[in-house]
């Protein structure tokens, strides 16, 4: 019966992201909008969680030189996070079935350089950000953008027949996946290669593999990986963020992020709070463009201020 259920499942992911690929392109941004706003009545806990964490980060944001101003209450950012995530959605359905060349030609990328030099260091890079704007739009597009396949870090669905499915998706413009489950041995590979892994950071880790930061005024659990496998291999690590702008995307690689150095628990934790304070600046910046709808503060305790 579960095999039943999986495979109705993935026919009918399959149909909805054939329905938003065949929608012409110009009703793209009118559905996704419908779609967010929608998504935003019904989804009742996930609009409870995004409005709460919102409201405490607030007083953090607007004393944050980054801040764009442009929101005063969590529940405008909170809308605002829903239509952008309802738009995404659209895209991303286009993106699956091949149609990514109409949204590629709406980036816009900045810092090309900082990749680039990186990568000159015949050591792979591992580009780190988080659930930002359209992720998997930034992900989709390094190929054209990067002159790179990228190997994604992903978990993998429950469902075998929807796994199968995405990932073929995931595909179609060269990029490949690392399942986070035993995930270090083929990212080592990968480095040793010379390729190129793209970890979105921004999810509450575990205990066992994760380190108590500041985030957004309120402690949090943040993964330790990227600094862990950066001390083991030298890799690289490059800051990738993206926003959107209206009726394009915006990608930012900011530069290489340096280690202070210190390979023990203190020294790791100096790093992963520096890697976060990129990630908090782009937030005040863009409240919008981040996935707040995760409970990205559990188990860390009561709010720093």
């Amino acid at each position: 019966m579960t095999r039943v259920i999986w495979g109705i499942q993935a026919a009918l992911f399959y149909l909805f992201t054939w329905l938003m690929a065949a929608m012409p392109q110009r009703y793209t941004r009118t559905t996704g909008h419908l779609i967010g706003r929608i998504m935003y009545r019904l989804l009742a806990r996930r609009r409870k969680i995004a409005i709460d964490n919102i409201r405490q980060a607030l007083p953090f944001m607007k004393h944050h030189p980054a801040w764009s101003g442009v929101f005063e209450s969590a529940e405008e950012i909170a809308q605002a996070t829903f239509i952008n995530l309802g738009t995404s959605i659209v895209e991303v359905c286009r993106l699956y079935h091949g149609r990514g060349d109409e949204l590629f030609d709406t980036m816009v990328v900045h810092g090309l350089d900082n990749f680039r030099r990186a990568k000159e260091k015949d050591n792979g890079v591992l580009c780190v950000g988080g659930h930002c704007g359209n992720w998997e739009l930034i992900s989709l597009s390094s190929k054209k953008y990067l002159d790179e396949s990228v190997w994604a870090i992903v978990r993998k669905q429950n469902n075998p027949y929807l796994n199968t499915l995405i990932e073929k998706m995931r595909m179609v413009y060269g990029n490949k996946v690392i399942y986070t489950k035993s995930a270090l041995k083929p990212m080592l590979g990968v480095i040793k290669n010379n390729g190129v892994i793209g970890m979105l950071t921004d999810q509450a880790a575990g205990e066992q593999n994760g380190i108590l930061i500041d985030f957004l005024g309120r402690k949090a659990w943040a993964l330790k990986a990227p600094v862990v496998i950066a001390h083991k291999t030298g890799v690289p690590v490059v800051p990738i963020f993206g926003y959107r702008d209206d009726e394009r995307h915006v990608l930012t690689i900011l530069p290489e992020y340096r280690l202070c150095g210190d390979r023990s628990e203190v020294g790791i934790a100096r790093d992963i709070q520096a890697l976060s304070h990129y990630l908090e600046a782009f937030i005040c910046a863009h409240p919008a463009d981040w996935y707040w709808v995760h409970r990205r503060w559990k188990r860390a305790g009561e709010p720093t201020v």
